[in-house]
């Protein structure tokens, strides 16, 4: 269905437009000498275009470059800014606590706030903080552990957990390996991990059957590697064989979360025995919680040979910070609301539609998959049912050609993959140009 000969004719020149209308972003690369990778963090060399944008303003569903170019922002930190940049009652609340002391190393009255609230969102009932979701499923992988005794953590294969050296696990033609591009892992991540895929109860199960799984740690739906919906029955299989085996079950509910106020764990009545988030529930500010049930707790509370005060590798100083407390209250109690994501969700629906709209007019096999506030578009059609089969669906130069194209008309998508996230300041008219902009896009690329 693709000319690749006109898709890199059209790259280049998508590229070579970039260059020309963004000189200061392509100046402070170019004088960043001293960063590793010329940025703060390597992963920002990610993106379509050869040089990254810099940032100058962001608000609400907008962002500035340092060149003066606005943006229609879908990417929207990759989660991390879910609630929407610079939200006002955040900003208030943040302002207020910095004023008043950031890190005292003392709890605030927030904090019990916070642990009710999202015991009420996601259920599990007694919560701890962090300033990741990489160090909140650290530190639950390490209390399973200590409660079962266990050594091993199941992984879906290609799922997304931070850097968690555990979860950088595939399964292969071969067996479980390493996932390509594993940097400096402290041991061979069979020794550590099991791996399945995604909506495979069989697989799962011969996994289980070992006895040595600790805890099942995922993603209700997979999302990192293009969002992987579950199929009818799955989710509750994987909860009927963690118990059958003695396993805990975690949800990292960190990019899920677009799927309600509870994440999916709410909206499809899940009962995990761990929750992990990050990113959004600080609405720009750094934090990320897990929550345990009272069983879990409970247990780990009676264990006197557990040093859960100092150097047991549970915590971290700056975690549960006075800021970044008030920050996640200002953001659950007045941003990310019920009412909110009621919003956020009816404009990820039209954004679903006029995405298929205009793949289904150029006649082109792929699909578009969406979780409640999130959406991404796959090159395949029916969508990836696993994360093998998603990775093989990508195509690294027809993404770079729709991302770089959509930034040179105002428009960012996640540069990882074709994700759009819409925010409570997202509008109508910001989605209806997506679709102008992505049908612009593949009209070029057909045209004959």
């Amino acid at each position: 269905m693709i000319d690749r000969d006109r898709l890199g004719a059209l790259l280049r020149r998508e590229r070579a437009a970039f260059a020309d209308r963004n000189p200061r972003s392509a100046e402070e690369y170019a004088n960043a000498g001293n960063l590793f990778g010329r940025v703060p963090m390597t992963w920002m060399n990610k993106n379509a275009a050869g040089f990254p944008l810099y940032l100058a303003t962001a608000r609400g569903a907008t962002l500035t470059d340092v060149d003066g170019h606005e943006y229609t922002d879908f990417c929207l930190g990759d989660t991390a800014a879910m609630a929407g940049h610079a939200p006002e009652a955040t900003r208030k609340a943040a302002q207020e606590q910095f004023a008043n002391g950031a890190c005292a190393m003392l709890p605030t009255p927030d904090a019990a706030w916070v642990g009710k609230e999202l015991t009420r969102r996601f259920g599990v009932t007694e919560w701890s903080f962090a300033l990741t979701a990489t160090d909140a499923n650290r530190w639950a992988i390490r209390l399973l552990r200590a409660v079962t005794g266990r050594p091993k953590i199941l992984f879906n294969s290609y799922c997304y957990h931070g850097s968690v050296d555990e979860s950088l696990i595939v399964t292969s033609d071969q067996g479980p390996r390493s996932r390509e591009g594993n940097v400096g892992a402290p041991c061979d991540v069979t020794t550590t991990s099991r791996v399945a895929e995604y909506n495979d109860l069989e697989g799962l199960e011969r996994e289980l059957a070992h006895g040595d799984v600790a805890a099942v740690v995922m993603e209700p739906a997979l999302t990192n590697i293009g969002i992987v919906l579950p199929e009818p029955g799955y989710l509750e299989g994987v909860r009927e064989l963690t118990r059958k085996y003695g396993t805990y079950l975690v949800n990292d509910e960190t990019h899920t979360f677009s799927a309600g106020p509870g994440g999916a764990t709410g909206r499809w009545g899940l009962e995990p025995d761990v929750v992990t988030i990050g990113k959004a529930i600080g609405g720009g500010i750094p934090a990320a919680a897990y929550g345990l049930s009272t069983e879990i707790a409970r247990h780990i509370g009676q264990r006197k040979d557990l040093d859960l005060i100092d150097m047991g590798g549970v915590g971290g100083t700056l975690a549960g910070n006075a800021l970044s407390i008030a920050a996640t209250r200002a953001t659950l109690e007045h941003v990310l609301t019920d009412e909110a994501f009621t919003g956020m969700e009816r404009l990820a629906e039209r954004f679903e539609a006029g995405t298929k709209q205009v793949i289904d007019s150029h006649g082109l096999p792929w699909s578009v998959s969406r979780l409640g506030a999130r959406v991404e578009y796959r090159f395949a059609n029916p969508a990836p049912r696993n994360g093998t089969d998603s990775a093989k669906a990508a195509d690294a130069d027809l993404e770079d050609y729709l991302h770089v194209y959509l930034a040179n008309r105002g428009i960012l998508l996640t540069p990882f993959h074709n994700m759009a996230l819409m925010s409570p300041a997202t509008t109508e008219q910001q989605v209806d140009q997506h679709a102008v902009v992505f049908g612009a896009a593949i009209e070029e690329l057909q045209r004959a």
